[in-house]
């Protein structure tokens, strides 16, 4: 008996893969600055010591975590609303567990943020809540006609 094997696609099964078009757009380790820039008041949360230097992590930032858990933790696109709504759904304990052991700043910060970045999330209103999945959508997936 013989057996043959077909492979039908050579997609790209890597969740975590961003695109090189979005990569060449914005690195993820950036975008934080650009939402503090387009939503002046959306809280830094920035004040916690960092474990490995005992000086506040000022660029561990709320939206730097959020952003880092969204793409890294979940493998989520950072190209969708979708996408983003369902994270933020996961923070307002809607959707998916977030595990305090896995959350970003966790092993880096000497207070864990998850509790102190849900609240953030949960304080915002609904209009604000789109208002921030519009901005990180636009700047990873600029809409071609600001471009």
């Amino acid at each position: 008996m013989t057996m043959v094997i077909i492979v039908l696609g050579t997609g790209n099964t890597n969740l975590l893969h961003i695109s090189p078009a979005v990569a060449q757009r914005v690195s993820p380790s950036d975008v934080w600055q650009r939402v503090y820039q387009q939503i002046p008041d959306l809280p830094q949360e920035n004040q916690y010591i960092s474990k490995s230097t005992g000086q506040i992590a000022e660029n561990n930032t709320f939206a730097s975590r959020l952003i880092r858990y969204h793409i890294y933790n979940k493998g989520r696109s950072p190209i969708y609303r979708l996408d983003w709504k369902l994270t933020l759904a996961d923070y307002l304990d809607a959707n998916e567990t977030i595990y305090a052991d896995d959350y970003p700043g966790n092993d880096s910060l000497k207070q864990n943020p998850l509790a102190s970045d849900r609240l953030i999330i949960s304080k915002l209103t609904r209009v604000q809540r789109n208002n921030l999945v519009q901005v990180l959508v636009d700047i990873f997936n600029p809409p071609k006609n600001k471009m």
